[in-house]
């Protein structure tokens, strides 16, 4: 099998296509790929759906495959970890594979235990091209966390020691590139080397948020990572805001307004009192 790394490509910096390819299978592949099950009555057995549940959680090289053919010799996956916390930092991974040392069990990192995460992510340094890029909570407030996160995302691309001719790209969204971009929405099911991106992306902002826990005890960001859980939001009506929290996020937001309010309204008693 060709490997993702080496020379970089020939191809334009353009981008050309979107999304996912066109399912090409035919009905009977469709039938080999869950296993061949039976139907009952024209519906799938409970054995034919797992089978499919399988077949789609899978991360495969279709799409890297597809970048080969095309000429593209160097082709890079690319995820983030961390747009939905209600603290810390955003991280983006860039990832080229090396296709004769690819760990087994690479899938979505949202798929897999945080111990297999770990286990893949100390594999995948010593067998691939890596490159990692945080935005901080400040440029998350500055710009907002879609700009933050596609920012992250150019700069990981710009980490990787070979710069890749084609990156493909999860969600729908396009960072700024020198190379060809392709964005595929769900891409960690269904892409090897994305995949691997959001493995690397999700445990380097774990291990992170757990340095961080210790800097700001009490807000459990060791155990919650910084995402809305109710042990999070409860931790921030007692505590307050930290310097972690992201004010541009509406349930940070209301809290530091509740607390505005708050404090303007015992100034107003406390005028008042003096008035008297």
């Amino acid at each position: 099998m060709r490997a993702l790394s080496g020379k970089r490509g020939a191809k334009s910096c353009a981008a050309k296509r979107d999304g996912s390819p066109k399912d090409e299978r035919s009905a009977k592949g469709s039938e080999a790929a869950t296993g061949g099950a039976k139907t009952r009555g024209g519906r799938r057995t409970g054995k034919a759906r797992s089978a499919e549940v399988l077949q789609k959680a899978v991360a495969r090289l279709t799409f890297e495959e597809e970048a080969w053919k095309a000429g593209h010799r160097v082709v890079a996956g690319v995820d983030e970890a961390g747009r939905g916390p209600l603290a810390g930092p955003v991280v983006a991974a860039a990832v080229v594979l090396d296709t004769a040392r690819i760990p087994d069990g690479i899938a979505d990192s949202k798929t897999l235990t945080a111990e297999r995460r770990e286990a893949l992510f100390d594999a995948l340094l010593g067998a691939a091209d890596i490159g990692i890029a945080i935005s901080d909570v400040e440029q998350i407030d500055r710009e907002n966390i879609l700009a933050a996160t596609l920012d992250a995302m150019r700069r990981a691309v710009g980490e990787l020691k070979h710069l890749p001719s084609i990156a493909l790209v999860d969600g729908n969204q396009r960072p700024q590139l020198t190379c060809e971009c392709r964005t595929i929405v769900k891409g960690d099911l269904v892409s090897l080397s994305i995949a691997a991106a959001s493995i690397v992306a999700k445990v380097s902002r774990d291990r992170m948020m757990m340095r961080l826990d210790a800097l700001y005890p009490g807000y459990g960001f060791a155990s919650h990572k910084g995402y809305g859980t109710a042990e999070h939001h409860a931790a921030l009506s007692q505590l307050g805001v930290s310097p972690l929290h992201r004010r541009s996020f509406k349930p940070v937001r209301d809290i530091l307004e509740t607390g505005l309010a708050g404090a303007a309204e015992a100034e107003r008693q406390r005028l008042q009192v003096e008035r008297r």
